[in-house]
């Protein structure tokens, strides 16, 4: 291939610099979940403001507008399928999304949705959500700003913040998946309950000591392939990873004493976005391709590495030994079946983090419904507890007790995060899919976990899906590694077999 171009050469100096200062607000953004002390968040509010409005401003300087209008020939860049042409494609979506929104925003956006986050902690562990009210009102104001400034092709404002987390989708695109997956979940949920079959879950609230939990933890995250000499594994009020820069990708979860699969399979299922972050070429960071493809498939490996794999029962007939030796006051005298019937059980909970396989995406369809409603302004802020309890009487026969069981339990709205939750659902469906296709290019994955295997279903995600970062959209990158497009059938395929034979179903 010839030469490239000199103007991608210094567009790819300027991407990088600009991803270098985003990862500053990054290890900031961790710090202030995990260690910041509480009167210190007004400060990080405005250091984090401050470097939003350095980053906007590098990203849509008029130094990156020439280069990207310079850019414009594909076959100078290696053809329309090259990376360079990926990464100039990418970065030109951005800057004109940029574009679209003024600094003033940028910073005030930053700036609330830090306070709002040490709000939302403090709502939570009280129970109350009068203490959050006025920072979500405030939330979706600049919310709905943003996304009139952004704009979509289908005039729906949700489609606009949508497009952050998932390029090229819209509402009715995810409602069309949503609404037979949805059928198919309540069909199943049903057949489970009539069944009768009733797992022993309190072997799961036992005393399991937090520190023999954070070793095991560790011990397992480590064990699928999550590097710790790239990496670290800390403590927060909810769940998350962030992937900083090359060779820095922080994990946290949480541990209760007396709830074993929170913390463990909290942290399987960040190490599988870890796993994700760590497999991005390092040479492209700040670029598309150093970039994940999108928040569904990021989903799509820490659903696939916390369920598919840490919920199967080869799992455990590999690691239940350690966790017996481990644990022996609440699990010596509790056989294998036993305890993997119960981190399977299927029944209406609170909590979706802590959710079964087959519920958990109605928590997501809830989710989507409400927040949709909030971004158009037909839900009020004041009355999202009421609905939300009324809604998920709709779904799951039940209403939560309190705000902290309810409308206080995701950090996701606190921090501003709208259209985020629907990638979960399609993080499981784009996951089923690819563990699918991985067990058909590798051969009996199952016998591999049984064996304590677990590289090789990581170094085949490396190369099929981490290694193209954000060459492709995601139905293209689905397509090119599973040869389908799209379906819910796999995830159906999975929950159907795996749940019919655990409530002798089939």
């Amino acid at each position: 291939m010839s030469e490239l171009p000199t103007e991608y050469t210094d567009l790819v100096t300027e991407l990088r610099q600009i991803g270098v200062l985003r990862s500053c607000s990054a290890v900031l953004g961790w710090d202030e979940q995990t260690y910041l002390p509480a009167e210190g968040a007004g400060h990080r509010a405005e250091q984090l403001a401050l470097l939003a409005g350095m980053s906007h401003e590098r990203a849509t300087s008029s130094r990156l507008g020439e280069l990207l209008a310079a850019l414009t020939d594909e076959e100078a860049l290696g053809g329309a399928d090259s990376a360079a042409s990926a990464n100039v494609r990418e970065a030109r979506r951005s800057y004109e999304r940029s574009m679209r929104l003024p600094r003033r925003l940028v910073e005030e956006l930053s700036r609330v949705g830090t306070l709002a986050q040490q709000a939302w902690v403090s709502a939570r562990r009280d129970q109350n959500y009068a203490q959050f009210q006025p920072w979500l009102e405030q939330t979706m104001q600049l919310k709905r700003e943003e996304a009139s400034a952004l704009g979509s092709e289908t005039g729906n404002l949700y489609d606009a913040l949508l497009e952050d987390y998932e390029p090229g989708a819209t509402a009715a695109d995810i409602q069309a998946v949503f609404t037979p997956l949805r059928q198919a979940l309540v069909e199943l949920v049903g057949a489970i309950r009539d069944s009768g079959a009733t797992p022993q879950e309190e072997i799961l609230t036992r005393s399991y000591p937090i520190e023999v939990q954070r070793s095991f933890a560790r011990h397992a995250a480590e064990a699928i392939g999550f590097s710790f000499d790239a990496g670290r594994l800390d403590e927060a009020a909810h769940p998350f990873c962030s992937g900083i820069g090359p060779g820095d990708c922080r994990l946290t979860t949480r541990y209760d004493e007396h709830h074993f699969p929170g913390a463990f399979f909290g942290t399987l299922h960040e190490a599988g976005h870890g796993i994700y972050e760590q497999g991005l070429p390092r040479d492209a960071f700040g670029l598309a391709v150093g970039e994940a493809c999108s928040l569904g498939i990021h989903e799509s490996q820490s659903r696939m590495w916390e369920n598919f794999v840490g919920r199967s029962h080869v799992f455990w007939q590999h690691f239940y030994p350690q966790a017996q030796q481990r644990f022996p006051g609440p699990l010596s005298t509790v056989g294998l079946d036993d305890f993997y019937a119960a981190i399977n059980d299927v029944r209406p909970s609170w909590i979706r983090v802590e959710a079964d396989e087959v519920t958990y995406n109605l928590h997501i369809m809830l989710r989507f419904e409400l927040e949709q409603a909030l971004i158009s302004d037909d839900l009020k802020v004041a009355d999202v507890p009421g609905v939300w309890n009324e809604t998920f009487h709709a779904y799951f026969g039940m209403t939560p007790p309190n705000d902290r069981l309810g409308c206080l339990q995701d950090v996701h709205w606190s921090a501003g995060l709208f259209g985020y939750f629907p990638t979960y659902a399609l993080g499981n469906m784009y996951g089923a899919q690819f563990f699918e296709q991985a067990g058909e290019d590798l051969g009996d994955l199952f016998a591999m976990f049984a064996g304590g295997e677990f590289l090789p279903l990581k170094n085949w995600l490396n190369e099929n899906v981490h290694a193209h970062g954000r060459h492709y959209r995601a139905p293209q990158l689905v397509e090119r590694v599973t040869g389908q497009p799209l379906s819910a059938e796999p995830l159906l395929r999975h929950l159907r077999g795996k749940f019919g034979s655990l409530y002798g179903l089939q």
